[in-house]
């Protein structure tokens, strides 16, 4: 069984506890994505990402022509071609979470689960019971002791002399 993270966007208005917040939820697993490494430009289309197909098109459109400009062999435009598209499968996931915070959908919540129904029940579960939710924990505050004894060239040690 392979578990792999989701992130939960949904609106910044939905409050926790709150069922119709889920009618304009969206689920999205982090890590590759075969079908945007194989269809690229129509996977973001699919997903209605915009603005990430149109970069994602400058940047083939841009490889092919640089390539024809610098005049390389086919087999290298091949192997530039499978590495852009690697690069597409690797950030998609980010690319589809970058869109849905700058439209007003950011990542509320993060589950792992092993696929996508699981991590959209739990996510339920989790935003429903607020006793469940994840409690946010302040970073101790850093201890501020100054020593005079101190080794070495160090700016309290230089006053001193």
């Amino acid at each position: 069984m392979r578990l792999r993270t989701y992130t939960l966007h949904l609106p910044d208005s939905a409050l926790r506890g709150d069922a119709r917040a889920f009618d304009d939820a969206v689920v999205v697993p982090d890590g590759f994505s075969w079908p945007a490494f194989a269809f690229s430009v129509a996977w973001f289309l699919y997903h209605r990402l915009w603005l990430s197909a149109l970069l994602v098109l400058a940047l083939l459109g841009g490889l092919i022509v640089g390539g024809r400009v610098v005049g390389i062999s086919p087999v290298a435009g091949t192997v530039i071609a499978l590495l852009a598209s690697l690069l597409i499968g690797l950030e998609a996931s980010s690319l589809r979470r970058w869109t849905y915070a700058r439209n007003g959908r950011p990542a509320r919540d993060a589950v792992v689960a092993a696929s996508s129904d699981e991590a959209e029940a739990k996510a339920v579960t989790r935003w429903l019971d607020p006793s469940a939710a994840p409690r946010p924990t302040a970073p101790p505050a850093p201890s501020r002791r100054f020593d005079d004894s101190v080794i070495g060239l160090f700016p309290l040690s230089e006053g001193h002399r």
